[in-house]
């Protein structure tokens, strides 16, 4: 079964719903009389930003080069990604477009000159740039902003996406109640994506219900992990692995070290395997964007992944039951942080009467075990003001 997602991403600019698409395009056709050599796109999550790009570079027969400014973060990997890209022309005389998804992803400094670089490559292409974004407001932004013509995608009306799905019902012979359709629209808060994702788990058996879609958005009995991964492990059907985490009353981090512990039990062969930690790697490089930029929504997207991305990376089912365990990562981390307790407690102590870090003592501390080992030295004893048990771990 085919994600709707993808079976019904937007094939042309007419197919997007409420958003100023025909700027784009007018923006990218006289882009050789255009004082701004950028275009930036910015609004919520799942407004159809990138998608419409994708849409405008079909209907143009443009090429499109892609990179996302999450993943790609410093100027090496920006310039070996685009850089011959802004200059060369396509195969057969082609015209190209440069989308530079989620710049808004570029944290700073930390980035080793990632934005700086953007600005260089909008400066010397020879072809149109666009860049998406969420929020570009934040300061350091301020020179992107001036070098961009601004478009802003707004959080969809409940209404534009009613009519998306009422054609994704038609077309999949979904029968729904138009108040029941309503609902779930409401509750998407204007994500196209979000809407759909929903829209696919309550299908399944061809009928939306009110009854249903309320029940779908309250919080039901709460269910163990172990149950939430049998049902993933278990199952190929799109429709019983996508719900499956929606009752667990569990934080995301406990659920990630539960699937990483017990993929690899479930899962035997090196495909289905691979597949699988593929999509755990997904989930978690979205995840690690919630913490930084705080894009709530995106756990839509680490759900799927955790849920359907995961069921689906098996070729078939895998017979007999496991046992599914929790995590030993803590246990082992807790073993071996006490094993070391010992150690970075001397190394405190050697930092501090030497003006050094910590890690500069660690180090020390092994010429400290093997002058021990040879002999006590009082001396050092009253200097660092050594504990029983520290000389004792010092003479082993």
């Amino acid at each position: 079964m085919d994600l709707f997602i993808q079976k019904y991403k937007p094939k042309s600019l007419k197919d997007i719903e409420g958003q100023p698409t025909a700027e784009l395009q007018n923006y990218v056709q006289t882009y050789a009389k255009q004082k701004k050599k950028a275009l930036l796109v910015y609004g919520p999550i799942g407004t159809g930003k990138t998608a419409s790009v994708h849409a405008m570079a079909a209907d143009l027969s443009l090429e499109l080069i892609e990179i996302n400014a999450s993943d790609v973060r410093n100027k090496d990997a920006i310039l070996s990604t685009i850089g011959n890209a802004i200059k060369q022309q396509s195969l057969f005389q082609k015209g190209k477009i440069i989308l530079i998804d989620e710049v808004d992803g570029i944290a700073g400094n930390a980035d080793r000159g990632g934005l700086q670089t953007i600005l260089t490559v909008i400066e010397n292409s020879t072809f149109p740039v666009i860049l998406t974004a969420n929020d570009v407001w934040d300061q350091k932004f301020s020179s992107l902003r001036k070098s961009c013509h601004l478009v802003e995608f707004q959080t969809l009306n409940y209404l534009s996406i009613l009519a998306s799905l009422k054609k994704i019902c038609h077309q999949e012979h979904i029968s729904f109640d138009e108040l029941a359709l309503q609902q779930l629209c409401r509750e998407s808060d204007g994500d196209m994506r979000a809407a759909i994702n929903d829209l696919q788990v309550l299908a399944s058996d061809k009928n939306i219900s009110q009854e249903e879609v309320t029940k779908h958005f309250q919080r039901r009995t709460k269910q163990s992990i172990s149950q939430a991964l049998l049902k993933v492990f278990k199952t190929k059907q799109l429709d019983v692995a996508l719900p499956a985490f929606e009752d667990v009353n569990e934080d995301l981090d406990k659920i990630f070290l539960w699937m990483d512990e017990n993929i690899p039990l479930e899962y035997q062969k090196t495909e289905d395997l691979a597949r699988a930690l593929d999509y755990l790697s997904l989930a978690d490089v979205y995840f690690g964007r919630i913490r930084r930029w705080q894009h709530y929504r995106f756990y839509v997207y680490i759900y799927n992944f955790l849920s359907a991305g995961v069921a689906l990376s098996k070729d078939e089912k895998y017979p007999g039951l496991i046992t599914y365990k929790p995590t030993s990562r803590i246990l082992k981390l807790w073993m071996a942080n006490q094993k070391n307790l010992k150690k970075k407690a001397i190394a405190g102590k050697v930092a501090e009467k030497t003006h050094s870090s910590i890690k500069r003592s660690l180090e020390d501390v092994s010429y400290l075990r093997y002058l021990f080992q040879h002999k006590k030295n009082d001396a050092i004893i009253q200097f660092l003001d050594l504990n029983s048990e520290e000389v004792l771990w010092l003479s082993k």
